[in-house]
């Protein structure tokens, strides 16, 4: 019973920034559950360089496609280059993301834009471009899946200057409620996921051991940690869920 709860063999999905950080870790958790993974970025090499070495494991299959987020019409593309290339989706993880830090009087318009742009506005108009795709295979036996990934910044208030990464973040906390609603009827499970810290490119100016002593459990997040929980989510074991959003935060917000 276990290993039909939680194999994904035979799924597709789709991984936006699965070639680093977190992106990474939960591709490789997809990969090794069976799942063929389709990882994008705007830096190909990165993502070809992600995906071989995913290949190498013997397990499912990891492909690199490029993808720009930054204007409706690069969203509009990928989204046909992808059906012409899968037909068909099963799970979708909003995963990229941006941040800027500054201290409040400085902050620039820029980094206010540039994150609200990539944090929210791109991950409403992907999902809204690729919902053929999920519908497209989608029943109530076989939900499709969408994995938004939040932060624990969406619902603490210790902003560590990057004052819109917070913001952006907690609107895709909303967002994907609201998805839920919307798209249960066409069988598709929304799911947010709030993470704390995992080493990334994003927390690599932090001091680690400041960053795991703010967590009650006394480190930051294992890719373990964040695979384990997207696998659940894609899986069939949280098939009777759609809505949520799950703090995966080490007791980070114990704190407050």
């Amino acid at each position: 019973m276990i290993e039909q709860l939680f194999t994904l063999q035979g799924k597709t999905a789709l991984i936006t920034g699965g070639g680093k950080g977190i992106g990474a870790m939960m591709t490789q958790g997809l990969i090794e559950s069976g799942a063929d993974v389709i990882i994008a970025s705007r830096s190909l090499e990165t993502c070809e360089a992600f995906a071989a070495e995913m290949n190498k494991l013997g397990k499912g299959k990891c492909t690199a496609m490029t993808v720009d987020l930054s204007s409706i019409e690069n969203i509009n593309s990928f989204a046909e280059k992808l059906g012409d290339e899968v037909g068909h989706l099963d799970i979708l993880i909003n995963n990229s993301g941006a941040s800027w830090g500054a201290p409040l009087e400085d902050y620039p318009e820029q980094g206010w834009d540039k994150v609200m742009d990539l944090n929210v506005k791109a991950v409403f108009f992907l999902t809204k471009s690729l919902l053929p795709l999920l519908k497209k295979n989608a029943n109530q036996e076989n939900p499709s899946r969408i994995v938004m990934i939040s932060s624990v910044a969406a619902v603490s208030p210790d902003s560590m200057m990057a004052y819109s990464y917070g913001p952006s973040k907690a609107a895709v906390k909303q967002l994907g409620k609201e998805l839920a609603k919307d798209l249960v009827s066409d069988h598709i499970l929304v799911n947010t996921i709030g993470p704390a810290v995992f080493e990334s490119n994003m927390t690599k100016a932090f001091d680690m051991k400041q960053m795991a002593a703010m967590h009650p459990v006394g480190r930051i997040g294992k890719p373990t940690d964040i695979a384990g929980l997207a696998i659940f989510l894609c899986s069939k074991a949280s098939s009777f869920m759609t809505g949520t959003y799950i703090p995966l935060d080490g007791g980070f917000l114990l704190r407050s």
